[in-house]
C-alpha cells in the first residue's frame, strides 16, 4: 500500500508537473511532457525481469525488496531538488528501485499461496493484495493535492518517500508473517547465468538504443516514434524481447506450453495497458482542458477548500517574468518577447461571457484528484467481485483465468467508448467543458476491467512459470506494461493531430475489441494449458 501510494502519487502529478507553467512547474508544452512522462512509466517497468531474476537466484526477494525500497526512498527524496540533473537522476532512482522492489513483492505473495492447502485461495489472495495497492493510490492523490497547492511541488514528492520509508519499516515489522515465501530455487544447467544475460540482453538493448536514437535522424532527418528518447526505447525493447521468446524456444519440453500461453496473453494484455496508462496522458490532459472541475455544491466546495484540495484560477493576464527563469522566453511572431500570457488555460474553452470579471478567482478540484477514481473503484468492486467469483466458483460457472482476461479487454475498449460519447455530449469541446460523470463513467468501466486482468496476471505467472522462472516471468508480466505505457505516452504526444478526439477515442476502443477476439479465439487451448499445469477445472 505505501509503495504503491508513493508510486501512484508521482504518477499522478509528474504530467501536471512538467507542464505546470504557473506553479514552479517545468513549462514543457504537451508533446514532450507526454513523452517523458510516458518514457518514464515505460521505464518503470522494464528492468524487473533482471531484478527477478537475481532475485531467483542470489539476493532471495525480501532482501530484493528493501534494496528496491531504498533506490525509490531516495529517487522520491531527490526530486524536491530543483533543476532537470536532480528530475533525471531520481527518476533513474526509481526506475531501479522499482527494478528490484515489484516483481519480487508479487512472487513473494504467490509463493506463500503455493502450499497445496492454500493454492485455491491464490486468486483471491491476489484480489485481496491488489485493493491494499489501490489503498495507497486511492489515498496519495489527495495528499499531492494538498501539498502541492500548499506549500508547492517538492513537498509534494517528499510526501512519496515518507510513504516509501513508513512501507519499508512496516514490511521490517511484520517478516515473520512473510519469511515461508523467501525461497531461492537453485539455477538449472539450462538457465542462463547473470553474465550471460547483460552478454546477450543488456549489451545488445543498449547499442539498440544508441542506435535507435541516432539512425532515423541521419538516415531520415526526422524519428519513427516522435522523439529520439522514444526512438532509442523502442529499439532497446526489441533484445529483451527476444530473449523472453529465447527462454520459450529453448525451454524443456513439459515447460514449453506454459511460457508459450504466458507469451502470448503477454503480447495482447498490451492492448489493455495502452488503454490503462492513458490515465496518466491522454485521460490527464483531458481532465486538465475539457473537463468542468468547478464544484456545484457549496457545502462540499467548503470542505475540499478547507482541506486545501482545491486549486484557484482566474482571468487576470499573467506576466512573463513571474514565471520560472529556466523557462524559454515566449515570443510573437515577429519575434518579439510576450510580455504577458493569457489567462489560465482552464479558460481558454469557456466563452468569454461566462468568464469571472478580471481578478476573481475560480476555484477548481485539482485534475490529480480524478485519478483517485479508479483506485476508489477498485477498492469498492474488488471485493464483490471476488465474492462474486466465490459464488460463481461454488456453482462450477466462475470465468475461467484466461476468460477473465478476454473479458477485461472488451471491457477497456467500452472505457474508450464512454469518451467516444463525452465528446458527442457537448456542441464543441473547444468551446464548451464536459461534464466529470463521463470521466467517472469510463474510469468505472476501466477499473472493472482492470480487476478482472491485472491480478489475475500475477495469478497466472504463478501458475503457469516453471519455479525457477517464476520472478523472471513476472517481471516479463511488468514488461507488458512498459510497452503499454510508452504506447500510451506516444498516442498522447499527437493528442493535437487528433482535432477530432472522436477518432483518438475510437481507435482505443476497436484496439480493445480486437484484443478480447485473439484471447477467445484462443480460449480453449489457453483454458486447457491451465487445466494441465494446476489441475483447475
Amino acid at each position: 500500500m505505501w509503495e504503491r501510494f508513493a508510486y501512484y502519487l508521482l504518477a499522478g502529478i509528474l504530467f501536471l508537473y512538467l507542464l505546470d507553467n504557473k506553479t514552479g512547474g517545468k513549462g514543457l508544452d504537451e508533446k514532450h511532457a507526454a513523452d517523458i512522462t510516458g518514457t518514464f512509466l515505460a521505464l518503470i517497468w522494464l528492468p524487473m525481469f533482471i531484478g527477478g531474476m537475481i532475485a531467483d537466484r542470489y539476493l532471495g526477494y525480501i532482501r530484493s525488496v528493501f534494496i528496491g525500497g531504498t533506490f525509490l526512498a531516495a529517487g522520491y527524496f531527490g526530486l524536491i531538488f530543483p533543476g532537470d540533473v536532480a528530475l533525471y537522476i531520481s527518476l533513474g532512482l526509481i526506475v531501479i528501485g522499482n527494478g528490484f522492489f515489484k516483481p519480487n513483492i508479487s512472487t513473494l505473495l504467490g509463493n506463500i499461496y503455493n502450499k497445496e492447502e492454500l493454492k485455491p485461495l491464490k486468486d483471491n489472495a491476489y484480489n485481496i493484495f491488489y485493493m491494499g495497492i489501490n489503498t495507497g493510490s486511492l489515498l496519495c492523490n489527495f495528499a499531492a493535492a494538498y501539498l502541492r497547492n500548499k506549500y508547492g511541488w517538492g513537498y509534494a514528492f517528499g510526501a512519496a518517500g515518507v510513504g516509501m520509508v513508513i512501507g519499508l519499516i512496516n514490511l521490517a515489522a511484520n517478516l515473520k508473517h512473510v519469511k515461508a515465501g523467501d525461497v531461492r530455487k537453485p539455477p538449472q544447467k539450462e538457465d542462463m547465468t547473470l553474465g550471460q544475460i547483460c552478454l546477450y540482453v543488456f549489451v545488445p538493448g543498449i547499442v539498440a538504443a544508441i542506435i535507435g536514437y541516432t539512425l532515423p535522424g541521419l538516415l531520415f532527418h526526422t524519428t519513427l516514434m516522435g522523439t529520439p528518447a522514444s526512438d532509442a526505447f523502442v529499439f532497446a525493447c526489441i533484445p529483451i524481447i527476444g530473449f523472453f521468446i529465447s527462454i520459450w524456444v529453448k525451454a524443456r519440453k513439459e515447460d514449453k506450453r506454459g511460457i508459450g500461453a504466458l507469451l502470448y496473453i503477454f503480447a495482447v494484455s498490451v492492448i489493455f495497458w495502452s488503454l490503462y496508462y492513458q490515465n496518466f496522458t491522454a485521460y490527464t490532459l483531458w481532465t486538465e482542458q475539457h473537463t468542468d472541475r468547478t464544484i456545484t455544491s457549496p457545502v462540499m466546495e467548503k470542505g475540499a477548500d478547507w482541506m486545501g484540495l482545491l486549486q484557484q484560477v482566474n482571468t487576470t493576464p499573467r506576466p512573463v517574468d513571474s514565471l520560472d527563469a529556466h523557462m524559454v522566453a515566449i515570443r510573437d511572431a515577429h519575434g518579439e518577447i510576450i510580455k504577458t500570457q493569457g489567462p489560465d488555460p482552464y479558460f481558454h474553452n469557456i466563452p468569454r461571457s461566462d468568464w469571472p470579471p478580471s481578478g476573481q478567482n475560480v476555484k477548481l478540484a485539482n485534475a490529480e484528484l480524478f485519478q483517485s477514481i479508479g483506485p476508489f473503484f477498485i477498492v469498492t468492486l474488488t471485493p464483490l467481485l471476488v465474492a462474486l467469483f466465490t459464488f460463481l466458483r461454488r456453482r462450477g460457472k466462475e470465468p475461467t483465468t484466461p476468460a477473465k482476461f478476454g473479458i477485461a479487454l472488451f471491457l477497456s475498449g467500452l472505457s474508450s467508448l464512454v469518451m467516444f460519447f463525452a465528446v458527442l455530449s457537448v456542441a464543441s469541446i473547444y468551446q464548451q467543458k464536459v461534464s466529470p460523470g463521463w470521466l467517472w463513467g469510463t474510469y468505472f468501466v476501466i477499473t472493472a476491467a482492470e480487476v478482472f486482468l491485472s491480478p489475475m496476471g500475477l495469478s497466472l505467472v504463478s501458475k503457469l512459470a516453471p519455479h525457477r522462472l517464476t520472478a523472471l516471468l513476472m517481471g516479463g508480466w511488468f514488461l507488458t506494461m512498459s510497452l503499454g505505457s510508452k504506447v500510451a505516452g506516444l498516442m498522447t504526444s499527437s493528442w493535437d493531430k487528433f482535432p477530432d478526439k472522436r477518432v483518438f477515442f475510437l481507435i482505443w476502443f476497436v484496439a480493445g475489441v480486437v484484443g478480447s477476439v485473439l484471447i477467445f479465439s484462443r480460449i480453449r487451448s489457453l483454458n486447457g494449458i491451465v487445466r494441465e499445469k494446476t489441475g483447475e477445472a
